[in-house]
């Protein structure tokens, strides 16, 4: 009998691989907050999932341009990726970065990254026991 890990882990490694794109994102951010011009980008995180859950269930075909090539598929995210509403009025050389939400918002992805990964962790070791109590 197969194991499918998509039934198995459900969404939870896309929603990882969103939070990690998220904190790319982010500290890409923080990174250009004295950038002149600069507009802080962020990715809406249920849009991502969303899509991720719809491509999951209906699966990603690939397009072969030859008879000879493998089929495959894809799993990436689409990403939800925008410009965010600034918080603060223009401080004059446009740039909308506002250092401390910034901040913010990449702790508390960290920690809902953290928490995924902890969710994974005991998934894996739930399949574990359950492939070594068969031997």
């Amino acid at each position: 009998m197969a194991i499918s890990f998509d039934k198995a882990l459900g969404v939870h490694p896309q929603a990882m691989l969103i939070r990690s794109q998220r904190a790319e994102l982010i500290a890409t951010n923080i990174a250009n907050a004295d950038t002149p011009g600069y507009k802080a980008k962020d990715i809406d995180f249920a849009s991502a999932l969303k899509a991720a859950r719809s491509t999951q269930q209906s699966g990603n075909t690939m397009v072969r341009t030859n008879d000879k090539h493998i089929g495959g598929g894809t799993h990436s995210m689409g990403s939800s990726e925008s410009f965010r509403l600034p918080n603060q009025s223009d401080t004059g050389d446009g740039n909308s970065v506002d250092i401390q939400v910034e901040r913010n918002l990449y702790t508390q992805n960290a920690m809902e990254y953290q928490a995924s990964l902890q969710f994974l962790s005991g998934k894996f070791k739930g399949l574990n026991k359950a492939l070594g109590s068969q031997g």
